[in-house]
């Protein structure tokens, strides 16, 4: 019941999506091959790496100029300013430079990226779908190609930007004073050391209590989903008793890492600050001993450059490691959507075709043995032999998994993977083209799939660019048009997400509709009317009998009413056909397993 079962977390896809992955070798090379979608774009990204190294040495020029302006001479100071402001002017030009040309090539390769992953998804075989969550697969669309989109943009760059930072940082304070360096360097790294470390156990803190606010958000989700159980239940004391538990939790768990950052925070204060005050009062010293002999120590202006230089050094040490978490980050994603593009696809046609060699509609089957690829060590066909002529119907009866919808799935070629035949038209289906193939096949499910648009568009799915006549007169054969008209924006009327808006019978409809638009020569009739009351089931009937007139249709049934004039009814257990015949041959089978069921319906309808 929804309200009561623990339901995952809602947002667990999105937090596997940015799952940082340790770098070597493979992965890393494997997620280098995101960047073949930048390979048009290549002048434009080298020209803005170009410029992003201009921008970089513009800004580490500044802190020299700084301390050259304290050091000047009257005469100088102002043609040093002047040098000042054309170099903040010229890095004001290449940061423009710099996002716009990294944007305009992330938007480009990202929308190639987009498409062709989605190209992928829809050229996949089910065999890759039934091994997969559509969850997982949407995230890959949409949460890591965003991941992306902030490392090409931003990551990449800044990553750049700190390497080179600290790179010339480093040795201008060499150049400066090789032993105030070694001094802060003897300072720095220890206190950097110990900051990791602390903020790796508060990072871990904070994690755990993110845990816990996610889990009481879940017991919101699924108490809001299932309100009218726990209403029912008048369970509303311990559903607050279970939110306050995990409240409390919450509280708990922040208050630890609240007292570890506050110990944190004043000991970077303390460090942060004494080091800098260590820096500047031996830096002072040195300026002391130069003015006592100007070969000795440093001046003032250079202990500037020191001093801005250092910071600068500092804040990219602190940049560097975030940069490397969102870099780890990026090539976890660019790893699972190459998975994805490396995918087998089918041989499908991706633009509209005309259709050449148009089949009959004869099926035969001829000891087909089949095992889904999910789980090969279960058989879920054995043997299964029949055939089917151009025009007939063909009933297939059994209990659920039976291997009933599975031999829908195999004339459907959405598995490969079987041994034995599949004929139609006496050649085998595997010779045939997959796309011409499947154009000539029409299904109407129990559980029907509409679009979320508008019932002609729904209509119109299964032949796209029919006409408004065509659409019409489909949905009058199947016997859709009156309810159709009865809403005030008749055929313009939104269905809602997957058809919510419309009944069970009118969503059978409005599939039929579709079946008939598409005009099939084979018809799959998946239990379209086991979920319907009577009246819904007449009309479907009477509009599923017009459909299947000159097809050769495969009918799964339950209720065996719907196949009593059916040509030929299989009767299927435990993957085999262990009866066959029609409707009249079948219940004169002594003690036959159709003869039971039949029994058993009938009975209890009368």
């Amino acid at each position: 019941m929804a309200g009561f079962g623990r339901k995952k977390k809602s947002n667990e896809n999105d937090d596997e999506s940015f799952k940082k992955v340790k770098i070597n070798k493979d992965n890393l090379r494997k997620a280098l091959r995101v960047f073949q979608f930048i390979k048009p774009y290549r002048l434009t990204f080298g020209i803005g790496l170009f410029i992003l190294l201009l921008s970089s040495m513009a800004t580490m020029i500044f802190p020299w100029l700084v301390g050259d302006l304290v050091d000047a001479r009257a005469e100088k100071i102002n043609n040093i300013a002047l040098a000042l402001f054309v170099l903040f002017f010229l890095n004001a030009i290449f940061s423009f430079l710099r996002i716009y040309l990294f944007e305009r090539v992330t938007q480009k390769a990202l929308a190639a990226i987009r498409k062709e992953t989605f190209k992928k998804l829809l050229t996949s075989p089910m065999a890759f779908f039934s091994s997969r969550r559509t969850g997982e697969l949407s995230s890959r669309i949409a949460n890591d190609v965003s991941l992306l989109q902030q490392t090409f943009t931003v990551t990449i760059a800044e990553f750049l930007r700190q390497i080179i930072t600290v790179s010339v940082g480093v040795t201008a304070l060499l150049i400066l004073s090789p032993r105030l360096t070694l001094f802060m360097l003897s300072i720095i790294p220890v206190v950097a050391l110990i900051a990791v470390l602390f903020g790796k156990f508060i990072k871990k803190l904070s994690k755990e209590a993110q845990n816990y606010i996610a889990d009481s958000n879940t017991i919101v989700e699924e108490v809001l989903n299932g309100i009218v159980n726990v209403k029912a239940f008048a369970n509303e004391a311990y559903e607050l008793f279970r939110y306050g538990k995990k409240m409390d939790d919450v509280i708990k768990v922040s208050l630890k890492a609240a007292f570890w950052r506050g110990i944190f925070v004043s000991f970077i204060i303390f460090c942060v600050f004494g080091a800098i005050i260590s820096i500047i009062w031996y830096g002072v010293k040195m300026v002391n001993a130069h003015e006592i002999n100007p070969q000795e120590g440093i001046t003032m202006g250079e202990l500037l450059k020191f001093i801005l230089y250092s910071v600068f050094i500092g804040v990219s040490f602190g940049g560097i490691a975030d940069l490397y978490s969102q870099l780890q980050k990026a090539i976890g994603a660019s790893e699972k959507l190459m998975d994805i593009l490396e995918q087998p696809s089918e041989n499908v046609h991706l633009e509209k075709i005309q259709i050449k060699n148009r089949i009959q509609g004869d099926i035969a089957f001829d000891n087909v043995h089949f095992a889904y690829p999910s789980r090969r060590d279960i058989e879920v066909l054995k043997g299964v032999t029949f055939s089917a002529n151009k025009g007939d119907q063909i009933a297939i009866v059994g209990p659920s998994g039976a291997g009933k919808s599975t031999i829908t799935q195999l004339i459907y070629r959405f598995y490969e993977n079987y041994t034995g035949t599949i004929s139609v038209d006496g050649k085998d289906i595997k010779s045939f083209d997959l796309t011409e193939y499947r154009s000539q096949l029409a299904i109407v499910p129990q559980e029907v799939m509409l679009f979320g648009g508008s019932i002609k568009e729904n209509i119109a799915y299964g032949k796209p660019g029919a006409t408004d006549e065509e659409i019409f007169e489909a949905a009058k054969k199947a016997n859709a048009l009156e309810f159709i008209e009865s809403f005030p924006e008749k055929f313009d009327t939104i269905v809602g997400d997957r058809g919510v808006q419309l009944s069970g019978g009118q969503r059978q409809r409005v599939a039929i509709a579709r079946a008939i638009l598409k005009d099939p020569k084979i018809l799959i009739l998946d239990e379209a009317t086991s979920a319907l009351d009577s009246e819904s089931e007449k009309l479907v009937q009477q509009a599923l009998d017009v459909l299947m007139k000159d097809r050769t249709s495969i009918v799964i049934a339950h209720r065996l009413s719907t196949i009593k004039n059916a040509k030929n009814i299989l009767v299927l257990d435990n993957g085999k056909v262990i009866e066959q015949g029609t409707h009249d041959e079948l219940i004169q089978k002594e003690n036959g397993v159709y003869k039971k069921l039949s029994e058993l319906q009938f009975s209890t309808l009368g």
